[in-house]
């Protein structure tokens, strides 16, 4: 159920058959020259959507902005702190609980580790603080990696490759602008750097010319059915 669709009737009367939650964060981050800035909140929230149709459960309005840590020198690219993010999904997570949810599963269409973290972090806040409360933290690209391998081409595909690629050619078709060309990022293992671009100049990890709307489909499908589970899974969780 789209929460952002919902009058306060309609909302009041769904928490009888569901109160479980997905609440996707997404980014707007550089997806190589090919694809759109909003790749991975496109990405989140459409399998979130087909997976609380098939589920119930309700989904609440993406929230666009995440930590960009190693693409913040790109082109287009805007990014907020980790203290942001937290606070923002301590708040949010909060006053869902106070509306009569209690299955939480925070999900995250971008894959940075900073960012994956904060999610983390405040899935384990809301965990300590809220009575009752059951909370999931992961990303799509976690969920649907054992799948996805025997779908992808492409060794280590990450960011803009052959998997978002594929996938954007399915959701949004007119968005996507070209295949781009295949890279992986340089940085050295354990060293920061502040000339990000200078390691990484194109944005794409992996091979976004082996993309097609079919593997597209696979991999949606794969993903989708992953967290149908993995909804199912909290609902039923006990410790």
């Amino acid at each position: 159920m789209l929460i952002e669709a919902m009058t306060m009737i309609e909302f009041e009367k769904h928490l009888n058959k569901s109160q479980t939650i997905l609440v996707p964060v997404g980014s707007v981050e550089e997806h190589g020259p090919h694809l759109p800035l909003s790749t991975d909140t496109v990405h989140v929230y459409e399998v979130c959507r087909q997976a609380c149709e098939k589920t119930g459960a309700f989904l609440a309005p993406p929230v666009h902005y995440g930590i960009c840590r190693s693409t913040s020198q790109h082109p287009g690219t805007i990014s907020i702190t980790g203290d942001t993010l937290r606070a923002l999904l301590k708040d949010i997570g909060r006053s869902f609980y106070l509306q009569g949810l209690r299955n939480f599963v925070l999900i995250s269409g971008h894959d940075g580790g900073t960012h994956t973290t904060a999610l983390l972090e405040a899935g384990e806040y809301l965990l300590e603080q809220l009575p009752g409360i059951k909370v999931a933290s992961l990303n799509i690209l976690e969920l649907g990696f054992k799948a996805w391998t025997r779908i992808i081409e492409t060794p280590d595909d990450s960011h803009a490759g052959e998997l978002e690629t594929s996938v954007m050619m399915v959701l949004r078709p007119e968005w996507v602008k070209g295949k781009g060309t295949r890279e992986y990022p340089s940085f050295p293992k354990g060293i920061l750097v502040k000339d990000k671009k200078r390691f990484w100049p194109g944005g794409v990890w992996g091979d976004p010319a082996k993309a097609s709307r079919e593997k597209g489909v696979r991999c949606l499908e794969a993903v989708v059915e992953a967290l149908v589970q993995m909804i199912r899974k909290l609902e039923n969780w006990k410790e």
